[in-house]
């Protein structure tokens, strides 16, 4: 009796070591897994839809050769139930995610920022085009005008009231809470601008402001001549004179600018033919970059009223029509 015993606590004390090392080597195992890097090569996007449960995140995985051994992704949570907690959502993988890495974002809801740049210069109808092919995102045409109405702007008139900027956005996401920030920051901008703006300037509003930033905006190549081609609009509308530049004529010609200005174009009455007008347009003609804002608010201290294009990006400023027609005539009519 006693060495049957003797040979039951040994069987007992054998098998429970045992247990102990099965136990230990799949601790071990399975927090290495953990901390092993998924099989990937470049990045991959993994989009967890509402109802999606854990195990149905394993079958996932490995269906994507993400990861072997899902089994090991089972017994993970069942040591840290709290990493089964996955959040709906679109989610970037990137070479070098860990699986213990990858649980993490989940669990947290660290999903994939997208990013898009509207870009200074272009107006309402561009930045349209490039916000309606953003991938994973609802956006509607009438966006801008919303966002006005909502502010109690009911003009209809957006051009030049959002600012040129990059947003950010999750996938899903309505692109309104992307223009909104946009709105605001002009808002923003503008104000400190318009505010802040040198004496006796002959703009009558903050809106005035924006319409000349506009036009400076698609006039300028070179950043630091903004000033310059600010004084020369303002001195312009000082002494009464047409401000006549080309961008505002090719914004009034709309779909018919086919990459040069035409005869009858220049000739044409419209609201936006600077050639024909006396002191601005009635609106914007694109979006000014908060440098072309600051360039309005604080024209350079010159006397020049005309300027004529070195071709290189550059201008050649005058402070006569005789200066300036000698200019035009070795940088324009001789090409």
């Amino acid at each position: 009796m006693k060495k049957f015993i003797i040979r039951f606590t040994a069987t007992c004390l054998t098998l429970l070591m045992l247990a102990v090392g099965v136990s230990l080597w799949t601790y071990h195992t399975v927090v290495s897994f953990s901390q092993s890097a998924l099989s990937l090569e470049q990045n991959q996007v993994l989009e967890l839809k509402s109802g999606t449960s854990f195990y149905q995140l394993v079958t996932q995985l490995e269906h994507r050769a993400l990861i072997t051994d899902g089994w090991k992704l089972k017994l993970l949570v069942k040591i840290h139930p709290e990493l089964a907690k996955i959040r709906t959502g679109f989610y970037e993988l990137i070479p070098g995610d860990t699986v213990i890495g990858l649980l993490e974002k989940l669990n947290q809801g660290k999903e994939k920022v997208f990013s898009v740049t509207l870009v200074e210069g272009l107006n309402i109808k561009e930045w349209t085009a490039i916000l309606k092919v953003l991938p994973h995102s609802e956006f509607s045409t009438e966006v801008f005008n919303l966002v006005l109405a909502e502010q109690g702007d009911d003009s209809n008139l957006p051009e030049g009231k959002f600012y040129p900027d990059t947003y950010h956005y999750r996938a899903g996401d309505n692109i309104k809470q992307l223009v909104e920030q946009s709105y605001q920051k002009m808002q923003l901008e503008l104000n400190t601008a318009w505010a802040d703006r040198a004496d006796n300037l002959p703009l009558k509003s903050a809106y005035e402001l924006l319409i000349l930033a506009s036009i400076i905006e698609k006039e300028t190549g070179k950043a630091s001549e903004r000033p310059l081609i600010s004084a020369v609009f303002m001195n312009r509308l000082n002494k009464g004179m047409r401000l006549q530049t080309d961008p505002t004529v090719i914004y009034g010609m709309g779909d018919q600018y086919k990459g040069d200005i035409t005869r009858r174009a220049l000739k044409e009455m419209t609201p936006f033919n600077t050639y024909k007008i006396t002191g601005l347009t009635p609106t914007p003609i694109a979006a000014p970059s908060g440098a072309a804002l600051l360039a309005a608010a604080h024209p350079a201290d010159v006397n020049y009223l005309y300027f004529v294009s070195k071709n290189d990006g550059s201008h050649v400023f005058s402070r006569t029509l005789a200066e300036h027609n000698r200019a035009v005539n070795n940088y324009q009519r001789n090409r």
